[in-house]
């Protein structure tokens, strides 16, 4: 009976929710000035190019991105010698002498070569620069502009600029378009023949422009560490004008008198692409012969195809008439006045991951797909200790599903190496990856032991790849993913040494990610035995190996070992003597008390191992551990710490640490301690800009709302006071691909739909209480 009337108040509640709803405000970024630096710019992306413009009166400098754009080539940095060094390592950690086994490790255990210090390693590097140079007849050089405005649509993908200059009212209007694969500029004057510019394209090394016809064009080649050509590109750009004359130079274009020009910019380059140059060229000629009216549309529809799945009001709702850099600090000052900046951000987290990947290509890295610089900030790189796991954690709950595929053809790519790597370094089964990689499938340790010899890495992606298939119930991705999954548990099955002490199934040599620990003798190691993070990873791993062969009736005996295994793996978690979770297996002090890491949380998130409801004991020892580490960092630890806060159900803290994430700054050195924020475009500082802050902000956000990892879809399970008076959500997305929508008044779920594939009862919390409710069939 109870069954029947969850499922008659569900279907009353349909009409509440009109289908194709859509984003009903404006979700914008606006600005009164140019950007003056780099970091105030407007990222556009269609998962495969970037753009980002200055929008100056004189000078618009465009950054340009391709996100297959590496310098490096595949190599084998394995040392195939590092294994016979296991012993005796092994035995200095047992023994307690951390230090000296480092001291190995640091001599006989890491990668061959110089690593990720240079090629063939390689980084992700900037495309170019399209540098459009403005001219007002009779104005001079520092024309005087007035009601000048630029904008990033979050609801439409496009940025604009306006002004006027001597009554002249000039338009810019960019989109990395979602139909012809371009990038396009359109120019316009309301007056006619006031256009006039010089066209440019520009690279800081390895490259040559010239014209040829009436395209600019701009080649080259990457450095790559090998015998063998790095990687080449190609950048085409061709105009169309409305009046005016178009004058070619050598290396530029000059437009002159026109009233509309329309600027297309079509690049590529040889990844996994031998044809490129020309894709490159079909790509333009497409863009061409399509009119800038049908071009947007298409955008428009691909884009709002994806963005327009979830929508979030939270408040009043009302638009700021702040530029959204005077907002920041105003928030900053007054976090409770602006319900609407958080939804902004949010939403901004969803547009950032559908403008930096798509299916068939790459996954966002370090920096998404935008980067200013040859050599970007830790290469631009993936890093396997959080950061690209943190890049993909709000992608299945903001329902953008589809898009986490592209990690896992990268980490498919992987296991290749990686099984060479677990011979070298552990003479084990299986593959490993341990703290970084690339496009080209680096699996090898660091050059560092410091950090380079974390081999959670692997087992972290594992849990990424997992989710997908958590919250899809896409049989037949998990076939396509068992074989990565198995292996990777093939490898910590076979890596593990039983401790003397205590009958436990460890791994070593290990470190808890780039933290450190005093020994009793004063000295300070890294280097260790079986810290939490792995212990956790590698239980979590086993489970999902064993409900993956259950669910594709296969390879019992193999699951039979992992269930024989789990038993003999320590705790997910243990208590220290001052009531911590205990990040190592001894209860060493560390080094750094706020340390930016505080991976031995993995198990409250990602995981959950930990959970208010099933292990109440260790989510106390989590919140003392985050008390001690302070709520500062870099802005992706500011990040993860609001979403550990949501997972204890303290949506307080959680909503505090928002509030730190989301402070203004401009600072651009390399931090690795207090001090993240966001950049007045909403990139995250680290400082320098990092990506993966907005990503785990946005995921935070969405686990203050809903949670769906202990068992039941649980309604706003971290809801801050200042969030509490009204609000409306539609099209999260919770595991067992469950589509979710629902209001709150004061506090309160008022309404609330569940809609799915295939209906079904499912268990839900709503207004703190537990039932089951049956779902409507997903339309």
């Amino acid at each position: 009976m109870q069954k029947t009337k969850c499922y008659l108040i569900l279907v009353a509640l349909a009409s509440y929710f009109p289908s194709g709803f859509s984003q009903n405000k404006p979700l914008r970024l606006w600005y009164n000035r140019p950007a003056a630096q780099w970091e105030e710019t407007l990222p556009l992306g269609n998962g495969r190019l970037g753009l980002m413009p200055t929008s100056g009166i004189t000078e618009d400098k465009v950054v340009l991105n391709d996100i297959t754009l590496w310098s490096g080539a595949p190599q084998d940095a394995n040392n195939y010698e590092a294994y016979k060094y296991l012993p005796e390592i092994r035995k200095l950690l047992s023994e307690g002498k951390n230090d000296e086994a480092q001291a190995l490790v640091d001599k006989n255990f890491i990668c061959k070569g110089a690593g990720s210090a240079s090629v063939p390693f390689g980084c992700y590097q900037v495309l170019g620069n399209l540098n459009l140079n403005f001219s007002y007849p009779g104005q001079g050089d520092h024309p005087k502009a007035e009601g000048y405005q630029r904008a990033l649509s979050l609801n439409d993908a496009l940025a604009t600029c306006s002004f006027k200059v001597n009554g002249v009212t000039y338009k810019r209007e960019y989109m990395t378009s979602f139909g012809n694969d371009v990038s396009i500029i359109r120019l316009s004057s309301d007056k006619p023949g006031q256009l006039n510019l010089i066209i440019g394209l520009t690279r800081p090394e390895r490259s040559v422009t010239k014209v040829k016809g009436d395209v600019l064009e701009m080649s080259g080649q990457l450095a790559s560490g090998t015998k063998a050509g790095g990687m080449k590109y190609l950048a085409m750009v061709k105009t169309q004008l409305k009046g005016g004359q178009l004058i070619k130079t050598d290396s530029t274009l000059i437009i002159k008198n026109a009233t509309e020009a329309i600027i297309y910019v079509s690049a590529g380059t040889n990844f996994k692409d031998p044809l490129y140059p020309q894709k490159v060229s079909k790509n333009l000629s497409s863009a061409l012969s399509t009119t800038y009216d049908k071009e947007k549309s298409t955008h428009l529809a691909n884009y709002h195809r994806l963005f327009n799945r979830v929508s979030l009001s939270i408040g009043d709702g009302k638009a700021s008439n702040q530029t959204t850099d005077e907002r920041l600090s105003a928030y900053h000052l007054h976090p409770d006045a602006d319900t609407g900046l958080p939804v902004l951000f949010y939403q901004f987290g969803r547009y950032l991951t559908i403008s930096s990947t798509r299916k068939g290509l790459l996954p966002p890295n370090l920096q998404g797909l935008w980067a200013n610089q040859i050599q970007t900030p830790w290469n631009g790189d993936y890093h396997l200790d959080v950061n690209v796991q943190m890049n993909h954690w709000p992608v299945e709950v903001s329902n953008l599903s589809e898009l986490n595929l592209p990690l896992a053809e990268l980490v498919k790519g992987m296991v290749p190496n990686g099984e060479r790597t677990a011979k070298a370094y552990y003479n084990a089964n299986g593959w490993v990856a341990h703290v970084i990689t690339n496009i080209w499938g680096f699996t090898e340790p660091g050059e560092s032991a410091s950090w380079g010899v974390t081999k959670s890495g692997s087992g972290w992606l594992c849990n990424n790849l997992w989710e997908h298939y958590a919250f899809t119930n896409d049989k037949q991705y998990l076939k396509d993913i068992y074989p990565v999954l198995k292996g990777s548990a093939q490898f910590y099955s076979s890596m593990l040494i039983k401790d003397a002490k205590t009958g436990w199934l460890l791994t070593s040599p290990s470190s808890s990610p780039e933290n450190s620990f005093y020994l009793p003798n004063g000295k300070t190691a890294s280097i260790c035995e079986g810290p939490t993070i792995d212990n956790q990873i590698i239980r979590e791993l086993f489970n999902h190996v064993i409900a993956a062969s259950k669910i594709l009736g296969r390879d019992r005996q193999f699951s039979d070992l992992l269930t024989a295994r789990l038993k003999q793996l320590p705790p997910a978690g243990r208590i220290a003597k001052d009531g911590r979770l205990m990040e190592w297996l001894e209860d060493y002090k560390e080094t750094e008390v706020n340390h930016r890491h505080v991976s031995h949380l993995y198990g409250l998130y990602p995981a959950s191992l930990i959970t208010p409801e099933g292990t109440p004991e260790l989510a106390e020892a989590c919140k003392k551990t985050l008390e001690a580490r302070g709520d500062d960092g870099p802005s992706w630890s500011i990040a993860y710490k609001q979403l550990w806060w949501a997972r204890l159900h303290d949506g307080n803290r959680a909503y505090k640490l928002f509030a730190e994430i989301i402070k203004p700054t401009l600072k651009t050195n390399i931090n690795y301690g207090a001090g993240g924020g966001v950049y007045p475009n909403l990139l995250s500082a680290g400082p320098p800009f990092q990506i993966d802050g907005n990503f785990g902000a946005a995921a935070g956000i969405a686990e203050m709302l809903l949670q769906s990892h202990a068992g039941f879809i649980d309604f706003m399970p971290a809801m801050p006071d200042a969030w509490k008076s009204s609000g409306k959500v539609k099209g999260l997305k919770a595991r067992g691909n469950f589509i979710v929508d629902f209001t709150w008044l004061d506090g309160k779920v008022t309404s609330y739909q569940i809609r799915s594939p295939v209906v079904q009862v499912v268990k839900i919390k709503v207004n703190g209480k537990i039932k089951q409710a049956k779902s409507l069939p997903l339309i």
